[in-house]
């Protein structure tokens, strides 16, 4: 079951992601167990990744996109070109989502 961000949520989860490389590649062989494996292990460890997706189909990158979040019950943050930002909270709690709108601007 995917994660729902309300949409100044999803603002400060992009702008958090600004600055992250990506650390999971999905190549030709497409989604795999051992890329869906890694996905999560790279979640549990950061919540906030970019994940790069080679090849230039954008409906299987959206197909893509959709399918890690429902398989791994994360909220998608962003698809722009080949990368997909994810997030997912952890036991740790690393990032702290804003409440409303004004927390933001604070």
């Amino acid at each position: 079951m995917k994660i729902e961000l309300k949409p100044f949520q999803r603002k400060h989860l992009q702008g958090l992601a600004h600055d992250l490389n990506p650390v999971v590649m999905i190549g030709n062989n497409g989604l795999t167990d051992a890329v869906i494996r890694e996905i999560a292990i790279n979640l549990d460890a950061h919540e906030l990744i970019k994940v790069r997706v080679l090849g230039d189909d954008r409906e299987a990158r959206v197909a893509m996109f959709e399918q890690i979040c429902e398989d791994l019950g994360a909220a998608p943050v962003q698809h722009i070109g080949k990368l997909l930002v994810l997030w997912r909270p952890s036991d740790k709690e690393r990032i702290v989502l804003p409440k409303n709108k004004q927390a933001l601007k604070g």
